[in-house]
């Protein structure tokens, strides 16, 4: 099986790539395509999926994930599920149990900054001085609810933390968190919603 991925940004191929390598079987083959940012996808994934249309094999899948950015999740769903209609490929979210599919749209609720709080731990260890009981803060308790963005809550606790007091270099900090994440103790949901998809294309 081959599974192509389409995000909106760096980063996020940075932790794909430290998430999946040496978790997947030696049968699964994978490849990210990154675009330059989330409209960027959204306006070019039309016509990427009707280019998809006219070869994809079955031994093929390929994920959509794009950040959920303080837009409406149902309706931003509903428009990825109608792009993949249009295109004539069939999604996991509209076809019958057991039947095929091609397409998984998946949506980072709200940041991909989420997903790191999600497992805190792995925060902990690649940024061994922000405080061990920040994750119990009501705040923060809930990965994907945390108010006023969580790029902009993982600036701020870092640089209390005395990180990156010139601004947030995102692609560095993908790279040092996603390395220490453990995928099946992540509290973030949409997160979890993300691995579950991952563990059964794989199966």
């Amino acid at each position: 099986m081959h599974i192509e991925f389409l995000v909106e940004e760096p980063s996020v191929e940075v932790v794909l790539n430290n998430l999946l390598q040496d978790k997947l079987p030696d049968d699964i083959y994978y490849q990210i395509h990154v675009f330059q940012g989330k409209q960027d996808l959204l306006r070019k994934l039309p016509d990427r999926l009707r280019g998809y249309s006219n070869w994809i094999t079955d031994e093929y899948r390929i994920v959509v994930l794009v950040d959920e950015d303080r837009e409406d999740c149902h309706k931003l769903k509903a428009k990825l599920e109608e792009i993949s209609r249009k295109a004539n490929l069939n999604t996991k979210s509209t076809i019958l149990p057991g039947l095929p599919y091609q397409v998984v749209n998946r949506i980072v609720i709200e940041e991909l900054e989420a997903w790191f709080f999600g497992d805190y731990e792995a925060i902990r260890r690649a940024y061994p001085r922000m405080p061990a009981r920040l994750a119990k803060r009501a705040s923060y308790r809930n990965p994907d609810a945390i108010l006023g963005g969580t790029w902009e809550a993982l600036e701020r606790e870092l640089q209390r933390a005395g990180y990156y007091m010139g601004g947030l270099a995102k692609i560095q900090v993908a790279r040092d968190i996603s390395v220490c994440m453990h995928p099946e103790s992540n509290r973030s949901h949409s997160f979890l919603i993300f691995w579950q998809t991952i563990q059964a294309l794989v199966k």
